[in-house]
């Protein structure tokens, strides 16, 4: 997906904002015939039935037709598509879409180019056995960092290209989609990104993620993801103070909450560029990238409870979870796998911060602190996020390695213990019935 900063005109930003409306009044019609379904009465319309029932009312809706059909119609087959993933995606079903939140809306090219099959021969139609034509995106380039596409209804808009990489190339895309949110429009060409080429040295990384440390190599090396500078905090909170103190029929409070979405929406930007030039780095530099894995889904759930059983120390939890998500931790790991398909795996978490990475002793003493590490067995040293990120590299966790316990003159015999477990108490004949 090549995501552009979009700069439409003030007539175009009306027009843009009236597809918008479009989308979302479909999309929630969709949504409220599949919610009025229940067992007893008829399956809900299909993709193709609803596009009938839209053609009906925009002959009887002046307001829905004067808008695009195809930006209509691409928001029917997104509901259909997110239909048909509820079980698979992790979103569930379909919901509402609203006003200044959900403002988007896709377009499919309006462009014709032929299409080609993947030997490279014509792709032709099987009754008139004329050349298939595909549809494209028209995108023209206006100078070396400006280009324009055509959006229906709107005519020529202006978006910026990247400075270097692949974003300073025009994208070549059958749809894209035109967002808005926080005051600033963006324009993604619906392209699939091409895999990095691994380098064939055979090395191997590891990388075990952080709040302290967002990502620490096993190669020695701390990668920390940007967030807001103090100043920039500082900022966020006298915006916020004030909302809160404005009345809530002030038009200010409205203002100054946008001034601090505006804030974080920064740190959500430098957050994803950071992502994606790690990940490029991790794609291209090593043939083999391993990540300690953790179900960050249940990591960051709320400590709240329930009424019957309230939670402890939500607070401290909230503000755990808030620092977890802000290292990216998911994105950078989907990011890489998307650069560097099938040389990306998954290291059980368990004992990867316990285990000693020069002679595979587990234990709790060995953790002196946050960032110390000093095995108890052969007084190994290193900071505690490079040890455990040399444990994923090597592929040593989840199942811990025999306990050696040091015997006379210095012999270590090996148990079946590990010494992060409670002493349990050794079998004797004694048979249980």
């Amino acid at each position: 997906m090549s995501r552009f900063r979009m700069y439409p005109t003030r007539a175009q930003c009306v027009s843009i904002c009236s597809a918008c409306a479009h989308a979302r009044y479909v999309w929630n019609l969709a949504v409220e015939q599949h919610a009025h379904w229940r067992r007893w009465r008829k399956s809900a319309p299909g993709f193709a039935e609803q596009c009938r029932q839209l053609t009906d009312a925009r002959r009887e809706n002046e307001w829905l037709g004067s808008g695009n059909a195809d930006v209509q119609q691409q928001a029917l087959k997104d509901f259909a598509k997110a239909r048909n993933a509820r079980f698979t995606s992790g979103f569930g079903e379909p919901t509402w879409r609203k006003k200044y939140r959900h403002e988007g809306f896709r377009v499919i090219g309006t462009g014709r180019v032929p299409e080609y099959d993947a030997d490279g021969s014509p792709k032709l139609n099987a009754k008139t056995g004329r050349q298939v034509m595909g549809r494209s995106v028209v995108v023209l380039r206006l100078n070396r960092r400006w280009a324009q596409v055509r959006v229906p209804g709107c005519g020529w808009v202006r978006f910026r290209l990247s400075a270097q990489g692949k974003g300073a190339k025009l994208p070549d895309a059958k749809t894209f989609r035109v967002t808005f949110r926080n005051g600033q429009w963006h324009i993604a060409f619906a392209v699939l990104p091409e895999p990095a080429p691994a380098p064939g040295t055979g090395e191997v990384i590891g990388i075990d993620r952080g709040v302290t440390i967002t990502a620490a190599l096993s190669d020695g090396r701390m990668l920390n993801c940007p967030q807001l500078t103090v100043k920039e905090r500082a900022q966020v909170r006298k915006h916020e103070r004030r909302a809160a103190r404005a009345r809530k029929d002030n038009p200010r409070k409205a203002a100054e909450y946008a001034k601090a979405a505006r804030l974080k929406a920064r740190e959500a930007n430098r957050r994803k560029d950071w992502c994606e030039k790690t990940s490029t780095m991790l794609a291209r530099s090593y043939d083999l990238v391993r990540f300690e894995k953790l179900n960050i889904r249940n990591m960051t759930r709320s400590a709240k409870g329930t009424v019957e059983q309230p939670g402890r120390n939500v607070a401290q939890k909230s503000g755990l979870n808030r620092s977890i998500l802000a290292q990216g931790w998911g994105l950078l790991r989907q990011r890489t796998e998307h650069k560097a398909p099938g040389r990306v795996e998954d290291v059980p978490a368990p004992y990867t911060s316990l285990r000693c990475s020069a002679c595979g002793w587990i234990e709790k003493k060995s953790r002196k602190s946050q960032a110390d590490f000093e095995c108890v067995s052969c007084g190994f040293t290193c900071n505690a996020d490079s040890n455990a990120a040399a444990n994923v590299a090597a592929g040593q966790g989840g199942i811990p390695r025999p306990r050696r316990s040091a015997g006379a003159e210095g012999v270590t015999t090996a148990t079946s213990r590990s010494s992060a477990r409670e002493p349990q108490p050794n079998r004797v004949g004694i048979p249980l019935s």
